[in-house]
C-alpha cells in the first residue's frame, strides 16, 4: 500500500493526446492542480501555441510520443482518427492510458461498429503494454472544464478498468483533480456504462456530497 501511495505522489506529468474540446478541458483542470501537461494533435506542436499560452508555464506542446512518455497519457481523439493517432506510439510499456473516447461516427452520432465489444475494450487492442482505465469521457466539455466544486459537494467523474493498481493511480488523480471517482468495475461492466451511445451514463452530471 505504501509503495501505491508513493507511485501515486510521483505523478507529476500528464500526457493528452488529442486537443479538441475534451482534451483541453482536461488540460485545464491539470494546470490547476498544479501538474504538468503536455499536448499533442495531429496536427503538430506549432498549432497549439495559442492553447499552451492561455494555460500558462504548466503547458507545452509536443507530438504525440512526447505526450504518450508521460506518467499518464489521456486519448481523447476522434473515433475516427484514433487509428492515425496511435500509429506513432512504439510501445507503451506498462503506462496508464486513461481512455477518454466515445465510439461516435459523424455526422449522425452513430455508433461506431465495435463487433460486439463495448469501445474500450476495442481500444485496448490498440494498446498493447498500456493499462488502460476508462474515465472521463461522460461529462460534456463545458462541464468538464469547470469548477469540480459544486454545492458542497464535488462533481462524479465514473471510472472503470481491469487493472486494480491502474485504476488506484487514476482515482488519485482524479482526486487530485477536485472530482469524486466512482469505480464502475471492469471494462466490460463499467466501459459499457460508460460508453456514448449506447451506455446510460454519459451527459449525466452528478455531485457527490461529504
Amino acid at each position: 500500500m505504501e509503495n501505491q501511495s508513493q507511485a501515486n505522489n510521483d505523478i507529476k506529468h500528464i500526457g493528452i493526446i488529442g486537443a479538441g474540446a475534451i482534451g483541453q478541458a482536461l488540460a485545464r483542470q491539470i494546470v490547476r492542480a498544479g501538474l504538468s501537461v503536455t499536448l499533442s494533435n495531429s496536427r503538430g506542436p506549432a498549432s497549439l501555441a495559442g492553447l499552451v499560452d492561455q494555460l500558462g508555464p504548466n503547458a507545452r506542446a509536443g507530438t504525440v510520443r512526447d505526450a504518450a512518455a508521460a506518467d499518464i497519457v489521456f486519448l481523447s481523439v476522434t473515433w475516427q482518427h484514433l487509428k492515425s493517432a496511435l500509429a506513432d506510439v512504439p510501445s507503451w510499456n506498462g503506462r496508464i492510458v486513461v481512455d477518454a473516447t466515445n465510439p461516435v461516427i459523424q455526422p449522425g452520432f452513430q455508433l461506431a461498429e465495435l463487433g460486439g465489444r463495448n469501445s474500450s475494450e476495442v481500444v485496448t487492442e490498440m494498446l498493447p503494454g498500456a493499462r488502460l482505465v476508462k474515465a472521463f469521457n461522460t461529462l460534456l466539455a463545458a462541464v468538464l472544464a469547470s469548477d469540480p466544486s459544486q454545492a458542497g459537494g464535488k462533481r462524479v467523474v465514473f471510472l472503470s478498468g481491469d487493472d486494480t493498481a491502474a485504476k488506484a493511480t487514476v482515482g488519485h488523480l482524479i482526486d487530485r483533480l477536485g472530482f469524486a471517482g466512482i469505480d464502475l468495475g471492469s471494462l466490460t461492466v463499467g466501459g459499457k456504462l460508460q460508453q456514448f451511445p449506447g451506455g446510460p451514463l454519459p451527459a449525466v452530471n452528478l455531485i457527490k456530497l461529504p
